[in-house]
């Protein structure tokens, strides 16, 4: 019975650990992923659209 005693406390801290790095690649994104990806896509259009353009269309 003492190698069970024994067991029950790591396996319960790795049970958990990989519930955790499950929850967290899970919340990876979300709602607010698709916001934060068309702020980027607009702030490096703006910077595209400047540095391309001419010196009259600034």
């Amino acid at each position: 019975m003492d190698y069970i005693s024994a067991i029950v406390p790591p396996l319960v801290m790795a049970v958990l650990f990989t519930a955790l790095i499950v929850t967290i690649v899970r919340n990876q994104g979300g709602a607010n992923k698709a916001k934060e990806d068309a702020a980027v896509d607009a702030a490096l259009a703006a910077a595209d659209a400047s540095r391309t353009a001419t010196p009259e269309e600034r």
